[in-house]
């Protein structure tokens, strides 16, 4: 199981004004924890609750439809294209970095064992689309569409174009090299997939998208591309047992939630550092960085106060980021709380030729990389302790299926309990929908000609 060290941020440590007394506060809040944990298990499975992805791990008819239609399409195609955006790729994008060899994409055929490419186009800038469509071969594509709503406005234009190049190109087989992931029952995706004859999977009722990696969202991709996704769901799993413990001393993910919390409304720490010291883990930053800000970043309470509350995420990469970003951690404001991640074992032992002895760098030769890269992750976690910066530590035995499920469900259990400490909505994003309501104004959306006009009139005095 990965592990939690968080002492770096007791006040042992890191001083009075920028600790915890962390068993103290444990102690004080271990009742509160109790209820938050039952509370969100006994709520997980009603309507409208937003609580599903908890139950996820244990979905076992979408594993087994997701793992039949890989099976059934593997070998017919070189290229994997997902469309989405947010939380419809920022999940599978993390997994198949973390999961996939390294420079997948980049691999002879030989090197991926006949497996495909995989490609994500998450956002909408027309030189990168244009770039990406002029190098695929579309008649060796597999598209997979990814909206609940069916009306995203970035990924249905995304789909608008590729699908017109791939009609141009198949003609009416076309179809044969879509595949949507989308509302059960609802949306302009749905109606356009049974019209057109797609292969469907279902995001979930009451999954938001950044909850959404364990359901056929994630779980999609990553099964076209080889990954073991039963590793994946086993780790998740596992690890959803773990934390139905209800004794903040023996979960891990409360445990982080209310340090993160205290340290913001007691410390002014209000921003959050993910950093890992893995290359693979780099775009878990980046997931983390959604999962965090849209779930706790909220101007009203669950009592209707204006709370203006959140704090804010910051990727950083070890040990790239100890070059850019140490220095201001810990010299700059006392005001984040920095959470690395450091693997165990990885799958290549590097060694450091022993050459260039009577230099200054001759300490190296005969080390590795991997020593070198923890100690890294060791001294960095300790200098900015000494600096009185809090952190914590999660430890992954190794970059795997397991360990990848255990950590990211454990940051989706982290975020729903802070915001239950918040007494927040963890699950809405009310702040997301003004600016997509902006966007169907500009772009003549039916039923928004009073947005577009309102619109216009501020844009011209701004």
């Amino acid at each position: 199981m990965i592990r939690l060290n968080c002492k770096n941020a007791d006040v042992t440590i890191v001083g009075q004004e920028n600790g915890l007394e962390l068993e103290k506060e444990f102690d004080a809040y271990k009742d509160k924890i109790t209820h938050i944990i039952a509370s969100l298990n006994q709520r997980k499975d009603k309507p409208g609750q937003w609580l599903q992805w908890m139950n996820l791990g244990y979905n076992e008819e979408t594993l087994w439809y997701v793992k039949e239609y890989a099976s059934m399409v593997k070998d017919r195609f070189e290229n994997i294209l997902v469309l989405g955006i947010g939380g419809s790729a920022l999940g599978g994008i993390a997994v198949t970095e973390a999961l996939l060899k390294p420079y997948w994409n980049l691999l002879t055929d030989e090197q991926r064992e006949g497996l495909p490419k995989i490609f994500f186009l998450d956002n909408i800038d027309p030189d990168s689309i244009s770039a990406l469509l002029d190098i695929l071969d579309l008649k060796k594509t597999l598209v997979n569409v990814i909206t609940k709503s069916g009306s995203t406005a970035e990924t249905m234009s995304q789909f608008m174009i590729v699908k017109d190049r791939m009609e141009k190109a198949l003609g009416d087989n076309y179809r044969y090299n879509f595949v949507a992931t989308t509302d059960k029952k609802t949306g302009v995706l749905r109606q356009i997939a049974e019209q057109e004859g797609y292969k469907t999977f279902v995001v979930p009722d009451d999954v938001g998208g950044r909850f959404s990696v364990f359901s056929a969202v994630g779980l999609l991709p990553l099964a076209l591309v080889g990954i073991d996704i039963d590793a994946i769901v086993n780790g998740v799993k596992d690890m959803d047992l773990a934390l139905k413990n209800t004794d903040i001393r023996e979960n891990i993910a409360a445990q982080n939630a209310l340090i993160h919390y205290l340290l913001d409304t007691k410390k002014g720490k209000n921003l959050s550092v993910m950093m890992p010291y893995s290359s693979r883990l780099k775009y878990v930053a980046d997931w983390y960085v959604q999962l965090w800000a849209e779930s706790l970043g909220k101007n009203k309470d669950k009592d209707g106060n204006d709370v203006n509350i959140g704090p804010t995420p910051i990727k950083a990469l070890g040990a790239t980021d100890q070059h850019s970003q140490i220095q201001l951690y810990n010299e700059g404001p006392n005001n984040k709380v920095i959470t690395f991640i450091r693997v165990d074992e990885f799958d290549t032992t590097l060694e450091i030729p022993r050459i260039f002895e009577y230099t200054g760098i001759g300490y190296l030769g005969g080390k590795t990389v991997n020593q070198l890269i923890n100690a890294e992750a060791d001294s960095t976690r300790v200098a900015v302790s000494d600096y009185n910066r809090p952190n914590v530590t999660i430890y992954l035995p190794k970059v795997d299926g397991y360990n990848v499920g255990q950590l990211l469900y454990m940051l989706e259990v982290q975020t729903a309990i802070a915001g239950e400490l918040y007494n927040i909505n963890t699950f809405d994003q009310p702040g997301v929908e003004q600016a997509k309501n902006y966007t169907y104004a500009l772009m003549g959306r039916a039923g928004y000609e009073e947005s577009s006009q309102v619109l216009q009139e501020k844009m011209a005095s701004v």
